[in-house]
């Protein structure tokens, strides 16, 4: 261009700011899902696959970038590792240092029943309430990410909302997972 100026059009300015806007939410993605140095290399992964597909990246491009990290992180590893992770991560908010991550809980209701109550939940329902609380996606973009119709979505994210609230209330029955008593035999 004879000014210098890149055009609005142009793929690396489109890039830069689908980067700038959309990085961090992507490696939250990834990080709620694998350990740190794996989140920041599917993160990675997903910015490269997006330069090299921009111009099927639609808009707005999150839905679409975190699809493509929850395919990423489902080529890394079975369910089961997820599942350990999320324990131990879980497991680790029980110490003091991260009183201040967990703040709400302790207003809401009593720490340990809240880490329960999400330790017992299934990793689809963890997953759904992630899309729409911790990366605030509306319920048709997150069914795009995982891959369903928001009819569906919608109904998963009722049941998950469901049994989340049973868990808090400390209904046995809402923690039917048998990793859940081997967890507390811990």
């Amino acid at each position: 261009m004879p000014d210098g100026r890149a055009s609005v059009d142009d793929p690396a300015t489109r890039f830069t700011r689908l980067y700038d806007q959309s990085y961090r939410r992507v490696l939250a993605y990834a990080l709620t899902h694998a350990e740190p140095h794996t989140a920041e290399d599917i993160a990675s992964e997903v910015f490269l696959i997006a330069w090299r597909r921009l111009a099927e990246v639609p808009d707005p491009a999150l839905p679409w970038l975190l699809t493509v990290a929850r395919n990423l992180l489902h080529k890394q590893r079975d369910s089961g590792r997820r599942r350990r992770v999320l324990a131990d991560r879980v497991a680790a908010l029980t110490g003091p240092q991260d009183l201040a991550a967990w703040d709400v809980a302790e207003h809401v209701v009593e720490r340990e029943a809240a880490l329960a109550a999400i330790a017992g939940l299934p990793e689809r329902d963890l997953e759904t309430l992630a899309l729409v609380n911790w990366h605030g996606l509306d319920p048709r973009q997150a069914a795009k990410v995982v891959g369903c119709s928001a009819a569906t979505f919608f109904v998963r994210l009722h049941r998950a909302r469901k049994r989340l609230a049973r868990a808090l209330e400390g209904d046995p029955a809402a923690r039917t997972l048998p990793h859940v008593a081997e967890e507390v035999a811990r």
